[in-house]
């Protein structure tokens, strides 16, 4: 096995932004809690699986006290074989940074902080509705790197309003402040967000995709010229920072899903848990995993990896393909190769700069319908 992922599914306020599962109320918090750990155990079947990577994501686990966060550490301990040199990480937002927090979270056994910033600057976090400021995205930054060496922040792009200056003043913070992983994505409206429905009444302005690519080039060639690695679509990292929890997704090895709306997937069967907190806790409280299964067709399971493949610097591996299932992809590929958005080297099909514009459309366009 390859990595945990564990939902805790609890925010202070909603993003604007987000359709991800939480709720702001933690009134459920324990009874959650407690089917989380149940859950752990319900997944472990026959207990043969090595956990690699361990992650807590949401939601903001950072809400959690250190003591429950341990809880479920220790759980996962219990009934998995973990290794010893596991990649553990913790979503976290700046405003959650305290001394007693990172002392407590390094001595639980976490060893990587995925921390929310989006962006140094207050006009813009007050867009998205973020709960914290820039002085504690700034102070909250150097406070865990005095416990961490192993950070990563997310940046938003693309946000009406930020100039491309703005957009170069966050990425050289970043930079400043040495942080050795960054994730950056461009503002997505996603549907029935709240910011969807303040851009479709006028109250807000929608996204200008023009201005989002440009600023993604941007970013490109700042991050390569401070020798960062381009290693995913959104995700830039230093040399031996890349992270190992997403780069098994990437991959394609399998994992386990824990809390409400959390996905597993474990090579060839795709399964989610109920995105309702009452219905998830009753459930498990049952003895059941209240989920729903996805068996991929082998045509699936080629176009997946087509796709996440394409989104990484190594590529599409054409080895990994039968000899005619390779010419077939070299040959829908020749348009995007004609054009400069796909190179064709050492058995690899990969991304150009500008073909990482249109990573989704090149990738779909690759699919199969059928094995030839």
């Amino acid at each position: 096995m390859s990595g945990i992922y564990i939902h805790i599914p609890f925010c202070r306020q909603a993003c604007n932004y987000c359709n991800f599962h939480f709720a702001t109320s933690l009134l459920k918090k324990d009874a959650m809690l407690a089917a989380i750990n149940k859950e752990i155990a319900l997944a472990a079947g026959d207990n043969s699986w090595l956990v690699n990577t361990i992650y807590f994501g949401g939601g903001t686990p950072s809400l959690l006290d250190t003591g429950e966060i341990t809880a479920i550490l220790n759980t996962v301990r219990s009934v998995y074989k973990a290794d010893s040199e596991a990649e553990i990480t913790l979503e976290a937002n700046p405003d959650d940074l305290t001394e007693e927090k990172l002392r407590g979270w390094k001595a639980a056994g976490i060893n990587r902080l995925s921390i929310g910033v989006q962006s140094f600057f207050d006009e813009d976090l007050q867009w998205m509705n973020r709960a914290h400021n820039a002085v504690q995205a700034q102070k909250g930054l150097e406070l865990a790197l005095k416990y961490f060496s192993n950070i990563t922040i997310d940046l938003i792009y693309g946000t009406p309003g930020l100039s491309n200056e703005k957009w170069q003043q966050n990425v050289e913070k970043a930079l400043a402040l040495k942080i050795p992983h960054l994730s950056c994505y461009a503002l997505t409206i996603e549907p029935q967000t709240p910011l969807d429905k303040l851009i479709r009444q006028h109250k807000k302005d929608d996204v200008d995709p023009e201005v989002q690519s440009e600023q993604f080039v941007l970013l490109m060639t700042w991050l390569r010229a401070a020798g960062y690695e381009h290693y995913e679509i959104s995700n830039f990292a230093q040399p031996g920072f890349r992270s190992r929890h997403n780069s098994s997704y990437w991959q394609g090895k399998p994992y386990a899903g824990i809390g409400p709306s959390a996905h597993s997937f474990n090579g060839t069967e795709r399964q989610w848990n109920i995105a309702n907190n009452q219905q998830y806790i009753s459930a498990i409280e049952k003895g059941i995993r209240p989920v729903e299964k996805e068996v991929l067709t082998p045509v699936q399971q080629v176009n997946e990896s087509i796709m996440i493949a394409l989104r990484t610097m190594e590529g599409i591996d054409l080895e990994r393909f039968s000899e005619k299932t390779a010419q077939q992809l070299v040959q829908s590929a020749q348009k995007y190769i004609r054009q400069s958005f796909v190179i064709h080297e050492q058995n690899r099909l990969l991304l150009t700069d500008a073909g990482k514009l249109y990573a989704d459309g090149i990738a779909a366009d690759l699919f199969f319908d059928h094995f030839i």
